[in-house]
């Protein structure tokens, strides 16, 4: 699809989700008491992930529907001799909140191609993985811009064809219910964004934040960065 990101009905106060969401990342810095938070509003207990060898955290994944779920993201315990900007930022966290989301541009090498075309500083892309409990390894690749990896704009990730899409067998019965953007500078964000093929509305904030309100059988859950 080229470098074309359609997220143009994504706005502040938009219902639904971005239409190339992969996944919301919601930090927290204990894995199971990230569980026990999005558990007690939507209803929903996620499932251990895995963990991220050498990057030193975890995870939990519930599904937001088809293609898209929630990665709860923690330090891991296991790994002591990590020092990574996320996982000092999971440390210090005082309660879950959301740290970044990801989309899907189809095919990365070319998206990254042709970023950098515009004159844009991205890195990548990286290959990933992650051990899940099963013995079993997703693969990605991911990329992001030098300026932007933790916040508004959104990284970049493609799954490898031999690994199965988390949200496939992930805990079921959430959606994402409204997702928004805010910044204090909105015509500026929304200029890197166009420059990013994607189409969003930005509102102005005092600071910058991601907002999401996912839905669950027992209720809703609102969560910002």
């Amino acid at each position: 699809m080229g470098m074309s990101v359609m997220l143009s009905r994504l706005a502040y106060g938009f219902e639904g989700a971005p239409q190339m969401l992969d996944h919301i990342l919601l930090g927290s810095s204990d894995l199971d008491h990230g569980i026990a938070f999005v558990e007690s509003q939507t209803g929903v207990r996620a499932a251990f992930g895995g963990v991220h060898p050498g990057v030193g955290t975890r995870n939990a994944l519930l599904s937001l529907g088809e293609r898209r779920y929630l990665e709860i993201i923690a330090p891991d315990p296991k790994q002591q001799n990590v020092d990574a900007d996320r996982l000092n930022v999971l440390k210090k966290l005082e309660s879950p909140r959301l740290i970044g989301w990801a989309v899907h541009p189809g095919d990365l090498e070319a998206f990254v191609k042709k970023v950098r075309q515009q004159g844009i500083a991205i890195e990548g892309p990286f290959p990933g993985s992650r051990v899940r409990p099963d013995g079993r390894v997703p693969k990605w690749k991911t990329a992001a811009l030098k300026e932007d990896n933790e916040g508004p704009i959104p990284f970049f990730i493609e799954w490898d064809k031999g690994s199965v899409h988390p949200s496939s067998d992930a805990p079921g019965g959430c959606r994402v219910e409204s997702f928004s953007i805010a910044s204090p500078d909105p015509d500026g964000l929304t200029s890197e964004f166009r420059k990013l093929g994607i189409e969003v509305v930005v509102q102005r904030s005092e600071e910058p934040e991601l907002r999401a309100r996912i839905a669950g059988p027992k209720g809703a859950m609102d969560v910002r960065s």
